[in-house]
This record gives C-alpha cells, sequence and structure tokens, in this order.
C-alpha cells in the first residue's frame, strides 16, 4: 500500500505596513482555522514589512507593539522587510527582537559587516517540522546596498542567497518555502531560473495573487498589503514520490465584518495608551504658527529645505511639499504631533546635481501635473508631491509664461545659476530613485544619511528661532506682469 497522503496548511501575511487594525481579525482567522487544523499541520508566515514608523503604536514602542501582537498571532517565523531593515537601527531591532520576538526572523541575505556573519538575532535559514515534514524555510529581502552598508550590513545578492541555501538545504528536507521580500518581477525570475523551490510566498510590491502562479515547477503566492487580506494554502505532499502532489491557495478578505481576537484588541489598546504617553515628549515651544502650502511657497516648507541643507552641508537645500501633511500652530509641539504632520520615513542626503537639472526641476515645481502628483512607496506617506521647498537659492519667475519657460533667473546666493556647474544639494532619498522630479535622480556622488529621518531634521530646527523667522523670507518671487494678475 501507498504511504497516506501528508497535508499542510501555511497561513501567511505580508506588507502590514502597521495597520494594526487589521490584526485582531487576522488573528480569529488564523485560531480559526488552527482549530479545524491539527495544531502540527498550521504553518504560520510574514514575509516582512509588519512594521511601519508612521503608525504611533510602532513609533511610540521602538516596534514593541508589533511583535508583541505578532507573538498574540502565533507567527511560526518573519523575514525581515525593508522597512524593518532600513528604518530602524540594528542596535535598537536587535534590543526589541531578543526581548520580544518569540518566533524566528529569518535574513538569509544580510551580513553583518563587522563579523561576516548573519547578526546574531537572525537566522539564515530555519528547518521547522510541520505534518511529518521537515520544511525549510530560506528569507531573502530586497537589497539596497548603498543604504544597509551605511548601518552595518551586506545585502547580499537575493537571487543569489536563495540558490545557495537551496542547494544546501535540498538534501535535508521534504518542502522548500521562500519568504520573498523582494517583488513579484523577482519571484518570477527566481521560480524560472532556480530549482529545487517548492513555493514563494511574496510581498514588497503589494500585489494579490488570488490564485497561485505556477512557474517552472514552483507555487508563487502573495497577499497584497495593509492587512486587507490573509494568505491561505492547503497543500497534500505524496511521500513516495517526494513532492507536492496538490496545493491550493487563496487570499481572504478580512472586512469590516470579520470576526476579531478580543486578546489582540486588549494587547492593541494597550500600547495605543503606552505609545500616546511616550509621544507626548516636547520637542518644541513655538512662538508662532508655522504655515504649509503644498501649492506655493510656506514657511514650514522652506524650513525644512533649510534644515536639510544645513544638516548635509550643502549649498542649496530641496525638498518636496508635500512630506509635510499639516502647518503647525504655536504653542508646544510633541513627538506625535512631529510624527502626525511627518509621518514618513524619508532620509536626507547630498549629492552633486548640475544647474541644468536644478532647473527642470524648479521649472517642474510651477506645474500642476506636478504639484498635484500621487506618489506611491519610496517611503512616502503624503497625499501629493507638492511644489519644491528651497534654500540657498532664490527663484525669478513669471507664472504667466508656457510651462518650462516660466523661470526668469536663479540665483545661487548673489550668483546666477550656472546650467554647466555642478552644486553640492541637499535633498531626499525618494528623489534619488526617479520619484517626483526625473532630473533630480541624476545626481553624482550620492551621499545618504543614516538613520536619522527628515523629521529630526525638522525637529531641530523648530527649536532654532533663527531658523523659524528665516523661513518667512521670500524664496520664490513672481513677475508676471500686472495685467495678467487674476
Amino acid at each position: 500500500m501507498s504511504e497516506p497522503l501528508q497535508r499542510l496548511v501555511i497561513l501567511h501575511t505580508n506588507d502590514l505596513h502597521s495597520h494594526f487594525e487589521q490584526m485582531p481579525k487576522i488573528s480569529a482567522y488564523f485560531d480559526r482555522v488552527r482549530r479545524l487544523w491539527p495544531a502540527n499541520q498550521v504553518l504560520t508566515l510574514d514575509i516582512g514589512d509588519h512594521m511601519d514608523r508612521m503608525r504611533p503604536e510602532t513609533e511610540g514602542t521602538n516596534a514593541i507593539a508589533n511583535l508583541e501582537i505578532m507573538n498574540a498571532t502565533g507567527y511560526d517565523a518573519m523575514v525581515v522587510g525593508n522597512n524593518e531593515g532600513l528604518t530602524f537601527t540594528p542596535e535598537l531591532l536587535r534590543g526589541v527582537v531578543k526581548e520580544y520576538a518569540r518566533f524566528p526572523i529569518i535574513g538569509s541575505n544580510i551580513i553583518e559587516i563587522a563579523t561576516n556573519e548573519t547578526p546574531d538575532w537572525m537566522l539564515d535559514t530555519l528547518t521547522i517540522e510541520k505534518s511529518g515534514l521537515k520544511i525549510g524555510l530560506i528569507g531573502v529581502t530586497a537589497a539596497y546596498p548603498a543604504y544597509y552598508e551605511l548601518l552595518g550590513w551586506h545585502a547580499k545578492d537575493p537571487i543569489e542567497a536563495v540558490e545557495a541555501h537551496t542547494s544546501l538545504l535540498r538534501p535535508q528536507v521534504d518542502i522548500i518555502i521562500i519568504m520573498s521580500h523582494l517583488g513579484l518581477r523577482m519571484d518570477q525570475r527566481m521560480a524560472e531560473e532556480l530549482e529545487g523551490i517548492d513555493v514563494i510566498l511574496g510581498g514588497h510590491t503589494h500585489h494579490v495573487l488570488e490564485e497561485p502562479l505556477m512557474i517552472s515547477g514552483s507555487y508563487i503566492c502573495a497577499a497584497g498589503k495593509f492587512g486587507q487580506y490573509a494568505g491561505h494554502i492547503e497543500l497534500a505532499y505524496d511521500p513516495a514520490q517526494r513532492r507536492i502532489v496538490e496545493l491550493h491557495g487563496r487570499v481572504v478578505p478580512m472586512t469590516d465584518d470579520s470576526e476579531e481576537d478580543s486578546n489582540v484588541t486588549a494587547l492593541l489598546e494597550h500600547y495605543r495608551i503606552a505609545s500616546a504617553a511616550a509621544l507626548d515628549a516636547e520637542v518644541a515651544q513655538l512662538r508662532q504658527p508655522l504655515r504649509l502650502d503644498w501649492y506655493g511657497e510656506s514657511p514650514l516648507g522652506n524650513l525644512l529645505a533649510a534644515g536639510i541643507r544645513r544638516w548635509t552641508s550643502a549649498e542649496i537645500g530641496l525638498v518636496n511639499s508635500g512630506q509635510l501633511l499639516q502647518g503647525l500652530k504655536e504653542g508646544r509641539l510633541t513627538r506625535g504631533r512631529l510624527l502626525e504632520i511627518c509621518p514618513g520615513p524619508i532620509n536626507p542626503c547630498r549629492m552633486l546635481l548640475s544647474g541644468a537639472d536644478l532647473l527642470q526641476a524648479l521649472e517642474e515645481s510651477l506645474l500642476s501635473e506636478f504639484k498635484e502628483k500621487p506618489i506611491r512607496g519610496l517611503g512616502f506617506r503624503g497625499e501629493v508631491l507638492g511644489v519644491l521647498c528651497v534654500d540657498g537659492l532664490t527663484v525669478e519667475m513669471d507664472s504667466s509664461r508656457a510651462p518650462y519657460e516660466r523661470v526668469i533667473a536663479v540665483y545661487v546666493g548673489d550668483e546666477l545659476l550656472n546650467p554647466e556647474r555642478d552644486y553640492v544639494v541637499g535633498t531626499i532619498d525618494m528623489f534619488t530613485f526617479g520619484s517626483g522630479y526625473l532630473s533630480l535622480s541624476r545626481g553624482k556622488e550620492v551621499a545618504y544619511m543614516l538613520p536619522e529621518f527628515i523629521r529630526d531634521v525638522l525637529a531641530k530646527e523648530l527649536r532654532d528661532d533663527q531658523a523659524i523667522a528665516s523661513s518667512q523670507f521670500i524664496r520664490f518671487t513672481d513677475r508676471r506682469p500686472p495685467a495678467t494678475r487674476e
């Protein structure tokens, strides 16, 4: 007689980005599945970016809230996403993971430069037994080498890392699962190019796969973003053939009327209160309000541009007004309020940029299609791109002229902008990836500055009365003829 098939359920999430409101629903669903199946037949995995520092519960507790809620939900393992790996310092992450995480963190392509080893709070791979099956877990994250090296890590090529770990694990396990925080295209490439992979659980690009993709013998699954769905896979393994003979996957919507886990709800309330207390710490006392305008020059935008210029020791400071969500009233300013108005995990950077590329960005900043342009990803947590806020230069323009002909003159200090010259520009990392203004991605000798975010830069400026006074000075002057004015 043939041996009976061995059955396994895989529950998975990805890219929660601290949408804690979904976690009671996800936990309740996972618990319901575990009640229907033997406990040793259910494997629960997270594919990264559970943590997002725009949320008060994450920022105010240094991600303890995320880990404790994941503990309560019963995860067996997670892979490091870029939001975990790049928006916290390694020291902070190490401390909270070692103290609070009751499940392993996998980083199969992360190496600590100082030791040339996987960080001691991560595993390079994990072999876990469920349903009598030996399951090899490999977890890889998107490689951003320039960033990770500044944090003391080397992010290896994830495809090469998967190939190396798969060749080592394949003789020792029955099933290999890749926990891939790489994006759909990379998952497809992995399935096409590498042998020995059974299942790829994806994330990073927030894609939803309502049914698994089958590519070259590998199943690819993913559950979208923000906890809108939970992933559910059921498979059957034939020990005689030593392979998966059935696999059915789906995504399960987490809706308003989904059942909720009261224990997770109570944990959320606890950390909501704890984070509110932590974020009530005072940043500054403002003697005057600071106005913000997404579609025109404003003091708060000027203040941030000036702060970035000083922080990066640059000639010119540039930032888009959409990084800021609201202006500030006079009086006491707290960490929580600063997080509300500047939530994105955006880092300052310095580059050399030609005068011609600067001029192109300034012209684009005057156009409605750029001001109103929605931006997605790359750390942006606002709604629209907004205008360019500047410091270190002044701009004379004529808004009645044709697009790309509106800038009359640009002065860097007292000198006219030279299109042929390279200028030292302090700006934000988002621009270097081609988001917003393409010309600002053409900078040379780019130096990213981690771990501080632009809200840390803004906090410093908000404590400087002289900087606040200087933010009132006009950078853009409209010279359009009176007859064209409304």
